[in-house]
């Protein structure tokens, strides 16, 4: 049984992947800021999910370690939590630009701040951050999408320097650079376009890899898409 830690489960693919790894024994605390969809995922997915209204643009840390202390120590941590503002280049503001880097980015890297003493505590830990393939160097572009690629860009760089930084804390890093799932996100991004995966198909790929994956990659940003988008 692992400890894993997963934020943006509210919907889609966080929650179909938190919802499997509860149901396959381990012990879940999921974060979003939506805290009635949370508790809807409890009552689906029972004893072994506990959850906490989280706000990654305002991280409350002390909130944070009062469900993590009685847990111990911290296994798995996954990044899924995405922010995705749809605007050409010349209409994005400051403000725009802040609130994508603050939970594509910042979110994730003061999660891994405030958990390292407990990851540390694993045997061997391993983060997880879930990226897209906008953020993937060398594939396609799309008109509208430059602040979101650019943030998730910037998370699969952050991947490969934590990997190295942490990499004698026996703390795995790595990064999945989603294609096209069919979610709400993807509706925002992409209206009418019908994926060739669903968000429990996905959500179960990414709940193996948390708890698999490390063991055979470190530091690397790997992209799991069969469209394009």
């Amino acid at each position: 049984m692992k400890n894993i830690i997963i934020t943006g489960a509210s919907r889609g693919i966080g929650y179909q992947a938190a919802l499997q790894l509860a149901r396959q024994g381990h012990r879940v605390l999921v974060l979003s800021r939506n805290e009635e969809a949370l508790r809807q995922l409890k009552a689906e997915a029972g004893e072994n999910l506990d959850h906490l209204a989280f706000d990654l643009q305002r991280p409350d840390a002390r909130a944070l370690l009062e469900k993590v202390k009685p847990m111990g120590r911290v296994d798995v941590l996954i990044n899924n939590a995405g922010l995705l503002i749809k605007l050409p280049f010349e209409e994005l503001t400051t403000t725009d630009w802040q609130h994508m880097m603050a939970v594509n980015l910042y979110g994730p890297a003061h999660l891994a701040q405030i958990l390292r003493p407990f990851l540390e505590k694993s045997e061997r830990a391993h983060i997880l951050n879930i990226s897209s393939m906008g953020g993937y160097q060398g594939s396609s572009k799309f008109p509208g999408l430059m602040g979101y690629s650019t943030s998730k860009g910037a998370l699969s760089i952050f991947t490969e320097c934590l990997a190295e930084e942490w990499r004698d804390k026996n703390i795995a890093c790595n990064c999945l650079c989603l294609g096209a799932v069919q979610t709400e996100m993807l509706a925002q991004a992409f209206p009418g376009y019908e994926a060739p995966l669903s968000s429990d198909k996905m959500g179960s790929f990414i709940a193996y890899f948390a708890t698999e994956g490390h063991h055979f990659f470190n530091g690397k940003v790997l992209p799991a898409a069969l469209s394009t988008p």
